[in-house]
């Protein structure tokens, strides 16, 4: 047993030193660095191997090697000038390479033995069986579907003479001869009926190293050829199923005459049998060529052709392929689509997406969860908003559920049955916003906008602190004179539409400096909502819990029922800077990764840093990644910039010396925008 001393446990030392450990003949009896903290010290202590900040301690005369890795020339001739006469000194740089060169043979040998495995892997799950010999005739491979149809294991036949695993086996006369077979029937001694394909076994060299057979059970085969008594009833069932087919059907022979079509087929041309079977396939032809006699000429499918048949000129997709037996073609099929059926079915397709956008997005003030003082302020100042036709200015963080109020404030008024358009202001230019918003003209023609189309509804503004002032002047028409003006027109067109405003600004400072006109602050804000805070009313997020928790069910198809008490306590002591949208967000993510056979979800399920708030921060376990960590970091620098800047984006990106584009991905990453 070689014993050895290394000096230096930086990542060098480290990996020497689990490298040394695999050695059955060698013993580190002692790890040398002045840094405790050091990996190489660390794994050593856990290890119980000796540790010293001083090489000269542990010298003695039993140590026959010393590998300085510490990286110092001066550490390096000390050891030299000190070492034990029978000990040898391995410097650092020859240590790193052994490191390296057997780091790199394990590599190779891992993927060798990976290689190794999936062709295993592959030949062990093909049906076929496969059986090799060697030039002596002894087997060297047998996969396992040749051991399940010769109903011997593959641990047994593995190194016995072929004629003892198969005693009608050809593979030693394959070596002999050097001459392969194709298909030949064979009965092996557990009575399964196979056909084997042999085949000589020829190395680079062009010398014979030994023959292999692939073989195949055909007695299932033969047990389902067996089956098939009755072709007439076959033929018969088939010809029901092209028959009952809403696609038009039509074959010809080999030679382009009409030999079958269906009754789709008649219904979307206008063609009997009589005017077709018989006839060659241009007959119901009215605007383009013939595909089939197209696909009989090539002897190669061809899809998705637009045509025009019968009378009525119907537009039509058509695809055709070729009908090819034991290598001769006996004719061609074609499929038919009629598109006037497929736009219907698109437009009723249309109509049903857009209704269900609308269920969607209806929101009630039911879907307001909570009972604390807070949020019920709120909601009955909401009910009473919904009641009169006055503009509302929802206040609140990001994610704090402003929308929703909105969009209950909507469903509960007179309003309910026309549109409710959310519009982001903080999402365009100046320029592409008021298109948007009031429509544009250009060369003679009117384009409308968005309140066009909310005429007679609701229109929710979400961010109008980020408005522009020559925006806000044309709101402000909208809201004194229920006027618009197009972009590029000078028509007033009168409109209907009630206005909800939403910010998470201090308006009013943003008054003070200049860049928030106060009489569209004072038109906005007659009636006025704060949306709390979810820190602000901590004892409702039992009942929001729970409620995403069914709604996220339905979404991810699960059966979650409930929190444990540590795991919903953990989530009351979090500070929840993102509001609702990050507690729904943190439940969805835990729900994702939920095991298939949870029902409950547990503390250890939640993130850690939601843990490292309910925690005083001793345990290790709760800390999280750095990764983690980090990004915990971020999104409070990012919630922190966004209050100093009273929620101004442009500022705040400024402040954080980022882009805005950059900004925008963070706010999107964290669930703050």
């Amino acid at each position: 047993m070689q014993k050895i001393l290394i000096v230096g446990a930086g990542k060098g030392g480290y990996a020497l030193l689990k490298l040394i450990e695999q050695a059955d003949y060698l013993q580190v009896t002692g790890v040398v660095d002045i840094n405790e903290e050091a990996p190489g010290m660390i794994y050593a202590k856990k290890k119980r191997i000796p540790t010293y900040s001083d090489w000269t301690v542990p010298l003695s005369g039993d140590i026959q090697i010393i590998i300085d890795v510490s990286g110092q020339k001066k550490v390096f001739q000390e050891l030299l000038a000190n070492r034990p006469a029978t000990a040898v000194l391995i410097p650092g740089g020859i240590a790193n390479l052994i490191v390296t060169l057997i780091e790199e043979k394990n590599d190779y040998i891992q993927i060798i033995d990976h290689k190794t495995m999936m062709q295993e892997l592959i030949f062990n799950s093909i049906e076929e069986g496969m059986i090799g010999i060697d030039d002596q005739g002894i087997v060297n491979f047998f996969n396992k579907s040749a051991e399940k149809m010769t109903k011997m294991p593959v641990e047994e036949a593995i190194g016995k003479h072929v004629h003892e695993v198969i005693s009608l086996s050809e593979l030693p006369r394959i070596f002999e001869t050097g001459c392969f077979e194709l298909n030949k029937e064979l009965t092996l001694e557990s009575g399964t009926k196979i056909v084997t394909s042999r085949y000589p076994m020829i190395n680079e060299e062009g010398k014979r190293v030994g023959a292999f057979a692939v073989f195949k059970d055909i007695s299932e085969v033969v047990r389902l050829a067996e089956e098939i008594t009755n072709l007439t009833e076959i033929q018969k069932m088939l010809e029901a199923i092209i028959y009952s087919s809403d696609d038009a059907i039509s074959v010809v022979d080999e030679e382009g005459k009409g030999i079958l079509i269906n009754p789709a087929y008649t219904r979307i041309t206008g063609f009997s049998e009589e005017e077709v079977i018989g006839k060659p396939a241009t007959a119901d032809i009215s605007e383009g060529e013939s595909i089939h006699l197209k696909v009989l000429q090539t002897r190669k499918p061809i899809r998705g052709v637009n045509l025009r048949v019968g009378e009525q000129k119907k537009d039509v997709i058509v695809n055709v392929a070729p009908i090819i037996v034991n290598n001769h073609l006996k004719g061609s099929v074609g499929v038919i689509h009629d598109m006037t059926e497929m736009r219907l079915l698109m437009k009723e397709l249309d109509h049903a997406r857009t209704l269900i956008r609308n269920l969607e997005l209806s929101f009630s003030f039911e879907d307001i969860i909570g009972k604390s003082e807070q949020i019920q302020f709120a909601v009955n100042q909401a009910k009473l908003a919904a009641s009169v036709p006055v503009t509302v200015l929802l206040r609140g963080e990001v994610g704090s559920g402003k929308e929703l109020f909105a969009h209950a404030i909507h469903t509960a008024s007179n309003r309910k049955y026309n549109q409710f358009i959310r519009v982001n202001c903080s999402s365009q230019e100046e320029h592409l916003l008021e298109r948007e918003l009031f429509g544009y003209e250009e060369g003679g023609t009117s384009y409308p906008g968005l309140f066009d189309e909310a005429n007679n509804g609701t229109i929710f503004l979400d961010e109008v602190g980020e408005l522009t002032n020559k925006t806000q002047a044309k709101l402000l028409r909208i809201l004194r004179e229920n006027a618009i003006i197009r972009v590029g027109g000078t028509t007033s067109i009168p409109v209907d539409v009630r206005i909800i405003a939403a910010s998470y600004f201090n308006l009013e400072k943003l008054m003070l400096e200049g860049t928030f006109r106060e009489d569209f602050y004072f038109q906005l804000n007659r009636m006025p909502i704060h949306v709390p805070a979810l820190r602000a009313r901590k004892q409702d997020i039992p009942l929001i819990a729970n409620h995403l928790l069914v709604k996220l069910n339905k979404e991810f198809g699960r059966n979650i029922e409930g929190f444990t008490k540590s795991a919903m306590e953990s989530l009351h002591f979090y500070d929840w800077p993102g509001n609702l949208r990050e507690l729904e967000n943190i439940i969805s993510r835990t729900m994702i990764f939920l095991e298939a056979q949870d029902r409950i979800i547990e503390e250890h399920h939640l993130p850690k840093y939601i843990l490292a708030m309910s925690d005083d921060g001793s345990d290790e376990e709760q800390i999280g990644t750095l990764a983690e960590q980090m990004d915990v970091m971020e999104k409070k620098v990012l919630l922190n910039a966004l209050r100093v800047c009273e929620g101004n984006k442009s500022q705040t990106a400024k402040k954080l010396n980022i882009s805005l584009r950059t900004l925008y991905y963070k706010l999107e990453k964290y669930h703050l925008d």
